[in-house]
């Protein structure tokens, strides 16, 4: 299990989000931080630490560290 880290930015963001979008972001969420890379998509170059997730109306950066078990959202968009 991988620990999440949320900025105050971040998290502002998150707050803010609707319910359905908060409810499918926390799932996915959820769901990458047991399998980081199986539940996220890549950004960019494929190099397994800059990951993605995208749902309908929210897309999220992350920085998965792999030796610190932890993923960082570098960013968080709501695209709706």
């Amino acid at each position: 299990m991988y620990a999440l880290k949320l900025d105050p930015a971040a998290e502002a963001v998150y707050d803010a989000l609707p319910p359905h979008s908060s409810e499918n972001l926390t799932r996915a969420l959820a769901m990458a931080c047991e399998h980081p890379l199986n539940a996220t998509h890549p950004y960019g170059v494929d190099d397994k630490v800059i990951r993605q997730i995208i749902t309908p109306d929210v897309r999220v950066i992350l920085l998965v560290g792999h030796n610190t078990r932890t993923i960082a959202v570098l960013q968080l968009d709501y695209l709706g």
